[in-house]
This record gives structure tokens, C-alpha cells and sequence, in this order.
């Protein structure tokens, strides 16, 4: 199994703040995890 690392200032843009919880969506978890979203 290939390791990608990905850097931390790739995830943490993809970390916004909705009424004060940080949440990640789901389109941009698919993309880090390289399958599509409604797999996740």
C-alpha cells in the first residue's frame, strides 16, 4: 500500500468553523482520501 503524505497546511485550509465547531466536508475528505464522496 503508497503512503501520500499530505502537508498540514493543505488540511488545515480545509478546516472551517461552523458555529464554533471546526468540521471538514465531506467533498474535501473524499479528495484527501482519493475516492468520491459518496463513499465516505
Amino acid at each position: 500500500m503508497d503512503t501520500i503524505i499530505v502537508p498540514n497546511e493543505i488540511i488545515e485550509n480545509k478546516i472551517y468553523l461552523i458555529r464554533n465547531v471546526k468540521k471538514m466536508l465531506d467533498r474535501d475528505l473524499a479528495i484527501l482520501f482519493g475516492v468520491k464522496p459518496y463513499r465516505l
